[in-house]
């Protein structure tokens, strides 16, 4: 093909990963199977990532989860639980049982957050290396869902390198916890990119201010950085922003013609 959009990087990525949240049929995407279809046969080389929805992997009928999960397999997207489901199995004792669970629906990642919950150090990785032992790609969630300060950079950068020594392969940031750093001390958050642990991190967007939020964080960090929570009917024009396409991110396709 000779006449193609301007270019990105190719699946598998290391940098520019959109994780899509899976809500499930729900206004933000339907994500039945049949809608899924759909959605991967347009979309699937611009999504890496699919996170099932806080409780999805058990309100959710089995089969239908289970379908899901084969359709995402089958086009190279990660398949993810969300760290609701982590924070409810452990606030019962039943984390070895959550863990069976994802297994048998074949998800092959989860993630483990605290966003209600309060883990030391030591819980924290101990989770980590356990479901990473049991063969899962582990994403640990940084940051509360009502912060009331600010994150301090090298404070949070510890704990990431301790996840990731225990085992995480990626980590995200809390939005509730960026909105707050943004408007607390915008000098730390333009600091994010400048972070060792940036290239591992997926910044959290909020779908309900796509597509203005998103283009910022483009503008600020660049087409390739990592965004997690972009809704199943967002991934098509998060990939057009990523390319310079659109108003969000001012036409910035055009720059290079002096435009």
């Amino acid at each position: 093909m000779t006449f193609a959009p301007p270019p990105r990087s190719e699946k598998p990525r290391t940098a520019g990963i959109t994780a899509m949240i899976d809500f499930g049929p729900d206004e933000m995407g339907w994500t039945g199977e049949h809608g899924l279809r759909d959605l991967m046969a347009c979309a699937a080389p611009f999504i890496d990532m699919a996170k099932i929805y806080a409780m999805n992997a058990i309100l959710m009928p089995e089969d239908a989860v289970k379908a899901n999960i084969a359709i995402y397999r089958d086009n190279d997207v990660v398949a993810y639980t969300g760290g609701v489901l982590f924070e409810y199995a452990y606030l019962r004792g039943e984390v070895d049982d959550m863990l069976d669970h994802v297994e048998r629906l074949g998800v092959p990642a989860l993630e483990i957050s605290e966003n209600y919950v309060t883990l030391d150090s030591d819980e924290r990785h101990e989770f980590v290396a356990r479901a990473a032992k049991r063969g899962f790609q582990v994403i640990w969630e940084f940051g509360r869902k009502n912060p009331d300060a600010p994150f301090d950079l090298d404070e949070v950068g510890g704990m990431i390198k301790g996840a990731m020594d225990a085992g995480a392969h990626h980590v995200i940031l809390e939005q509730s916890e960026l909105d707050l750093l943004e408007e607390a001390s915008p000098g730390d958050f333009a600091k994010l990119s400048e972070q060792p642990w940036f290239p591992h991190a997926l910044i959290e967007g909020d779908p309900y201010r796509f597509p203005q939020q998103h283009g910022e964080i483009i503008k600020q960090f660049g087409p390739e950085v990592n965004l997690a929570n972009i809704a199943a009917g967002q991934c098509y024009r998060l990939e057009g922003l990523r390319r310079g396409i659109g108003r969000a991110v001012d036409y910035a396709m055009f720059r290079e013609y002096g435009l």
